[in-house]
């Protein structure tokens, strides 16, 4: 059972936690890495590509000279994919590209970062991220205390608001409630700062 440490948000000690197995000591699988983190990023595509048929492009519907004797070849609408304005064939459509993996698949690929971000040291573990007031000021100073200054992802309970409010406006930090943490955001950022209170809600959702 890995054994941390516990700061305050003035950068101090104030103890140690016990991490469970299970969540913070688990096999880092790449291949389920990388097929989680494929399938999120693809649920992200937006897939609004569109291309107009010859039935959807604006032009007229006369037919464009008559059937026979001029030589040409027969023609019926101006529309015809074969001329310049007219329809694509088989063109783009809006589509979903997303994909759920299987359960088990998520969570391990969720244990997997959590567990390589305790084994490369970004993990940071604090009593408690209850701030004075929303400064964003203040909130970068308890980060460098924190030694997360190069990009962190902070997990706390969502109803905490002067945390939120507070980090809305920096680029390369993130706040998200234990809920909401996913293999994306864990591996985007360098640190991850966690609550105690963030560490047994992660723990109960992996279980």
């Amino acid at each position: 059972m890995p054994k941390v440490k516990v700061y305050n948000l003035s950068g101090k000690g104030v103890g140690e936690i016990d991490l469970s197995d299970a969540v913070f000591d688990a096999t880092v699988n790449e291949s389920v890495l990388y097929d989680v983190l494929r399938a999120q990023l693809a649920s992200k595509r937006k897939g609004a590509a569109s291309a107009q048929t010859r039935a959807e492009v604006t032009a007229t519907k006369r037919k464009m000279y008559k059937q026979k004797g001029t030589g040409n070849a027969r023609h019926g609408s101006r529309r015809a994919p074969i001329f310049v304005g007219g329809g694509t064939v088989h063109g783009p459509k809006p589509r979903d590209f997303g994909y759920r993996p299987p359960r088990k698949m998520r969570l391990g690929a969720l244990k997997g970062a959590l567990s390589l971000k305790l084994r490369e040291g970004q993990l940071r573990i604090v009593e408690d991220f209850e701030l004075a007031e929303v400064k964003t000021k203040k909130l970068v100073e308890v980060l460098g205390k924190l030694e997360v200054n190069g990009g962190a992802l902070i997990v706390d309970g969502k109803d905490n608001d002067k945390l939120r409010m507070s980090a809305r406006n920096l680029q390369n930090h993130s706040v998200l409630p234990p809920e909401g943490v996913n293999l994306y955001d864990l591996l985007r950022h360098e640190h991850v700062v966690l609550t105690k209170g963030a560490v047994e809600a992660l723990e109960a959702r992996c279980q």
